[in-house]
């Protein structure tokens, strides 16, 4: 599912003495099936913009359309959006309510409309996409799991209504270098399985590095920067100059070739460094 965004502007408290403009003339397209990052730092609008994507909120000007349909127009039924559109928001785990992981789950597809046998298919499906099992976890509740486990619980939550488009705001957020690391992989065996259009929130370079296949860096409202990890990171002076920086491996491999060492291929994440350095040993 493609999506296409055209001089998107968002003003929050318009004609007040708070007025702020979120969003400043955005525009960008996403090819359906991509992973793509979005990366900024604190009141960049990148969360903002998110929220368009399945009409949280509407902006105040400007046009985004999802696969041919146009999401702004009037009259749009926004139930028609979130059904295509899945949003997980930042720590989703504190929106968990009800009292066992299968009911939690099956709450968004019970608001589909869908009848209990296709709810129960679509839960244990979601449930092994994020690598729950079913018979283990459904009758349990999701208060007494992990933080780790709670967040797996909200994202089958979203995929249990199949959206087409998947987006993730920090994903990773509060959780332990061992949940974080669980929840990235899932997430990108999701994308290998599904082939669906992924879309990351991230402020993290080395999350979106190894990920995404390209990246919107967004700055004062504005998109700043767009293109492959390796394109952008290129951009490391502008990328400090905004409060962001490369992931420690990019300015590795940079220090290397100014000492002259042969790199042959320009490294974005741990494991290119890891090839790189074998092939370097091996040809000693």
């Amino acid at each position: 599912m493609s999506i296409t965004i055209e001089h998107l502007d968002h003003i929050y408290d318009k004609g007040t003495p708070y007025e702020t403009k979120a969003l400043d003339d955005v525009s960008l397209t996403i090819e359906t099936g991509e992973f793509i990052g979005i990366i900024g730092h604190t009141g960049s609008g990148k969360s903002t913009l998110i929220q368009h994507l399945n009409g949280l909120i509407k902006p105040s000007s400007g046009k985004i359309v999802v696969n041919d349909f146009d999401i702004t127009a009037e009259k749009v039924k926004m139930t028609d959006v979130r059904k295509k559109v899945g949003l997980v928001f930042q720590y989703p785990e504190y929106q968990l309510f009800e009292e066992t992981v299968a009911r939690d789950i099956a709450f968004g597809p019970e608001n589909l409309g869908l009848d209990a046998k296709t709810v129960e298919a679509h839960v244990k499906e979601a449930m092994a996409l994020v690598g729950l099992d079913y018979e283990t976890m459904k009758d349990k509740s999701p208060f007494e799991l992990s933080g780790g486990q709670k967040r797996r619980v909200a994202i089958a939550g979203v995929l249990a209504m199949k959206p087409d488009v998947l987006i993730l705001d920090e994903p990773t957020a509060g959780l332990d270098p061992k949940g974080r690391d669980e929840i990235l992989m899932q997430i990108k065996q999701l994308h290998r399985k599904n082939k669906n259009t992924v879309i990351l929130v991230s402020h993290s370079m080395e999350d979106v590095g190894k990920l995404a296949d390209r990246l919107f860096v967004m700055n004062k409202g504005q998109l700043a920067l767009s293109g492959t990890p390796l394109e952008v990171f290129r951009e490391s002076e502008f990328l400090e100059s905004i409060g962001l920086g490369v992931p420690q491996i990019v300015k590795l491999s940079e220090a290397l070739i100014k000492k002259g060492i042969a790199i042959e291929k320009e490294i974005v994440t741990v494991e290119d460094a890891k090839q790189e350095l074998l092939r370097l040993l091996g040809s000693k």
